[in-house]
């Protein structure tokens, strides 16, 4: 289902060896999990077929069109790619089936896209990148190589089911974490990390490990919840926060800015502010849990059900030394 091959060149020719020998580990989480076989018969029955177009840069990741495939497959196809629910990051639209996916994550894109350095030819990290819809939309603007890391296998399992349809892309997910990579890498270009901060117990360190992914002068984009208040006021929740149980530090974003600097970054700019609404995040046919109506106070929803401030997301922007 995985096939890494040119990944393993691409690090290999970078120097990064240490890296690649580290791989097939982290693979064997994925291949020793009891839902594996599930998965691998999922993907095995996933039709082999080139696709008449491919669009990376749409908000709906496009890939084919219902005409190159019979009808009855386009059925099947739509059957097996519901078994791999829940769909959490997208839209896709794969041989016309839209997968409506919990987040309009294209929104996300749009708010950013235009602040970042441009990403032609430049060598990728998408830290907790779910699905990999935005490392598909990183290759779209031009990166040379994107590899995205994320501990959900349910997610890597969703992505290499679509890079079936695109093996040559130079687009891969590995199966971990952050702390299960390399230290001091000091090689990519461009690294995202979107919706992770706040889930890490000491957010300081992630910064610096970010920062060890990066080349010199390298550019972290970084998306994270904030609150509004001083450059001293942090939230930490109590229990849960929306219903979320790992939730440890929200800053505001001056203290985020504050901790940007603390952490060795230079060029430090904040390039959005948004709140999170119901309309970029709820719940669909292809994610049917609950999603963040069901997370606010229903007679407030500027307050989460555990009558905190409700979500809003920054966008900073930071370069490495």
């Amino acid at each position: 289902m995985i096939q890494l091959e040119e990944l393993y060149n691409i690090l290999n020719n970078y120097r990064l060896n240490n890296w690649a020998d580290s791989i097939p580990d982290q693979l064997k989480i994925l291949k020793d999990h009891g839902d594996y076989p599930k998965w691998e018969s999922i993907y095995n029955r996933i039709p082999s077929v080139t696709p008449s177009k491919i669009n990376l840069n749409s908000a709906a990741v496009e890939i084919g069109s219902e005409k190159d495939l019979p009808i009855n497959v386009i059925s099947d196809l739509k059957t097996i790619l519901l078994e791999l629910h829940p769909w959490r990051k997208g839209p896709f639209n794969i041989f016309d089936i839209f997968i409506d996916t919990e987040w309009r994550s294209d929104w996300k894109w749009e708010r950013l896209k235009d602040s970042i350095q441009p990403l032609f030819n430049r060598n990728v990290l998408d830290i907790g990148c779910g699905n990999g819809y935005h490392c598909w939309r990183m290759r779209g603007a031009g990166a040379r190589n994107v590899i995205g890391i994320d501990p959900f296998l349910l997610s890597i399992v969703q992505f290499y089911v679509i890079k079936k349809f695109l093996p040559d892309e130079p687009v891969w997910l590995l199966p971990v974490g952050i702390e299960k990579m390399p230290s001091d890498l000091n090689f990519f270009d461009t690294v995202f990390s979107m919706g992770i901060l706040y889930h890490r117990r000491s957010p300081l360190d992630h910064l610096i490990e970010l920062r060890s992914m990066l080349r010199s002068g390298g550019e972290l984009v970084l998306e994270t919840l904030v609150i509004d208040g001083n450059i001293n006021e942090v939230l930490l929740p109590e229990d849960r926060y929306a219903k979320m149980r790992n939730v440890w530090f929200i800053p505001s974003a001056l203290g985020l800015e504050l901790w940007l600097k603390k952490t060795g970054y230079k060029n430090i700019r904040l390039v959005d502010i948004t709140k999170t609404t119901i309309e970029e995040q709820r719940k669909t046919d292809w994610m049917k849990f609950e999603s963040l109506e069901d997370f606010l106070d229903p007679g407030n929803q500027n307050k989460t059900i555990e009558g905190y401030p409700s979500p809003q997301r920054t966008v900073f922007i930071a370069e490495a030394p």
